[in-house]
């Protein structure tokens, strides 16, 4: 009998030894014989999620080392996000390059494995509240879930405080607080069991879902008078006196030109915003103006300098500004070694601060504060501590979390001098433009290696390139390009957005958006098919004959259209009337309108 059970025990043992050796090959399992229980039922992918576009080569070398590495997507079952949407591309256009036209790549990718240290990947696991922490695998060079512990979770701050202002001269303790989160609530997600294929977004389908976010509302834990003028405004601007056009505006490039001129005139004389005083420097208060993310620190400056939105007592503001830099935050915290989840974190405990220090955020659970943020990845550290703000981001992805109604489209505006953001910009009339599309770039992400392979060198009248050279001829050549060329081709790179839309409108070029589920620039306002034409990814192939079959007639009102809207997408050192800032302002402004019940 003892050697009966000594044999038995043995060859459970080998199985599970079988079992626990699929750790090695990212999967999960538990220590059965492998004839017991299919361990392919535990499979768990991970992604590893490039960051966004630099767009295009004029980049400089600071932005390159400020935005290594890549980051761990968390998934929900019934989420229809593609892992990879890669997959959804090729499964379109048949053939999948290997790091086409990027010997580097493949570089990066390995290097910034052995980096990623201390993640932590939630899972849900049964029924139980399981918790997973991510160690790294020094044999594979990919993290794997290797300890699990049960946690409790715990509240986050809440109830009513009242207003304490501090000296503005207090130093914020945020930097020099330990990294954990002082929040130690669970956030457990259930694991994608396969990849599914997001089919994107039409411009049809945006505007569907433009119309029922004004149909959602929110209410506060208490009214206030800020409450009843925004309610006011609402009903105003509902009312507008119909116009057409005006010696300001062209009609046909806004959704509703009347509704836009009325709240952009009570905006200018109702609103009022507060601008938090807390968080140091670099990360707060102190913007890049230069580059490819210098969007956000051009608002930053110019809203911090206002003397007509901007209040000094808190209690008399529509609107609460979190002045921080996505980019400067990405900088600082990089050079700590730490990646988007301790970025997520240090936002978290922001959140805390301003929450424990004054009783605004509390009453609408920051859905009255907003933040600007241009930096690829803040989207995602802004997803979970700022949810229910408004959230003015570059990185606008209808599949990845943007919220179209509540969230608003920061534009790429990659500035070149920040003493004369307008510099280098010249066009040419349509009977000048003798190119029908142009496109020259790195190729960051899958899509712009297939524009390549089914373009370049193909048609003499499409002049698709690769990177052209960085120096002074070469972004010469580039800039005649574009103003030589009918359309211009803006195709996303590593994240859906890119600086080529807001060049191709100042060059006198159609915009061609190649980016799935891509919201374009202040989408609440702008009627973008009257000035740009939508091209979805897997019709690449097909793509001289959608711009060959749009009839002269229809491509002159684009081009008009482009000449139009271009003053809206323009910064000035001192802010002019229905400029880039007051643009984006406004979308804040229209969006928390939308927020505010009428009954």
């Amino acid at each position: 009998m003892l050697v009966s059970t000594i044999v038995v025990f043995q060859c459970f043992g080998l199985s599970s030894l079988r079992i626990l050796s699929v750790w090695d090959g990212n999967k999960l399992s538990i220590a059965l014989p492998v004839d017991v229980f299919n361990v392919t039922n535990f499979m768990h992918n991970t992604t590893y999620e490039k960051e966004a576009d630099f767009d295009h080569d004029l980049e400089s070398n600071e932005d390159k080392s400020s935005r290594r590495g890549f980051h761990f997507e968390k998934r929900d079952i019934n989420n229809s996000e593609v892992e990879n949407h890669e997959d959804g591309i090729y499964s379109f256009t048949q053939k999948r390059p290997k790091y086409a036209h990027d010997p580097t790549q493949q570089d990066r990718e390995m290097d910034n494995r052995y980096n990623i240290q201390g993640r932590v990947h939630d899972m849900q696991f049964a029924s139980k509240g399981i918790r997973s922490k991510s160690i790294k695998n020094l044999d594979a060079g990919l993290v794997t879930s290797d300890l699990f512990v049960t946690g409790e979770e715990s509240s986050t701050v809440s109830g009513t405080q009242s207003v304490e202002m501090q000296p503005h001269n207090e130093k914020s303790l945020l930097l020099k607080t330990p990294l954990p989160v002082l929040n130690n609530e669970s956030k457990i997600d259930t694991p994608n069991m396969r990849r599914k294929l997001v089919w994107p977004t039409s411009i049809t389908e945006m505007n569907s879902l433009l119309l029922q976010s004004f149909n959602s509302s929110m209410r506060p834990k208490w009214s206030s008078q800020r409450d009843r003028e925004l309610l006011s405004a609402k009903l105003d601007i509902e009312k507008a006196r119909i116009i057409s056009n005006s010696s300001e505006l062209y009609g046909p490039i806004f959704r509703d030109v009347s509704k836009f001129s009325r709240s952009y005139e009570l905006m200018e004389r109702k609103l009022k915003v507060y601008i938090y005083r807390e968080g140091e420097r670099p990360i707060f208060h102190q913007p890049k103006m230069r580059g490819l993310y210098a969007s956000e620190g051009w608002f930053m400056k110019l809203t911090e300098g206002n003397k007509r939105f901007i209040v000094r007592d808190p209690r008399k503001a529509h609107l609460f500004y979190l002045p921080f830099s996505s980019q400067m935050l990405r900088v600082a915290l990089s050079e700590q070694n730490l990646h988007s989840k301790q970025m997520e974190q240090y936002l978290e405990r922001y959140v805390q601060l301003i929450a424990g220090k004054y009783r605004f955020w509390n009453r609408t659970e920051g859905a009255d504060h907003f933040l600007v943020a241009c930096h690829d990845w803040a989207s995602k550290i802004t997803r979970q501590p700022m949810k229910k703000c408004i959230r003015s981001l570059c990185n606008a992805n209808i599949a990845k979390g943007f919220q179209i109604g509540k969230d608003t489209t920061l534009p790429v505006t990659y500035i070149h001098s920040m003493m004369d953001p307008l510099k280098d910009l010249a066009r040419k009339p349509p009977s000048e433009k003798s190119i029908l599309a142009f496109f020259a770039g790195g190729m960051h992400g899958y899509l712009r290696p297939i524009l390549l392979k089914h373009w370049e060198n193909k048609e003499p009248d499409m002049k698709i390139f690769g990177p052209m050279a960085r120096d002074i001829e070469g972004k010469r050549i580039y800039r005649e390009y574009m103003n030589s060329s009918k359309y211009c081709i803006c195709a996303r790179g590593y994240e859906v957005h890119t600086p080529r839309i807001v060049e191709a409108i100042f060059s006198g070029c159609v915009p061609v958006i190649i980016s799935d589920n891509y919201v374009p620039p202040f989408f609440e306002v702008l009627n973008w098919e009257a000035f740009s034409v939508h091209v979805r990814e897997s019709d690449i192939p097909r793509l001289r004959n959608i711009l060959v079959s749009i009839p002269e007639e229809k491509y002159l009102a684009l081009h008009l259209g482009v000449e139009k809207v271009q003053q809206h997408f323009k910064w000035h050192k001192i802010p002019v009337k229905y400029d880039l800032f007051h643009m984006i302002l406004h979308s804040i402004w229209n969006n928390r309108l939308s927020q505010i019940r009428t009954r």
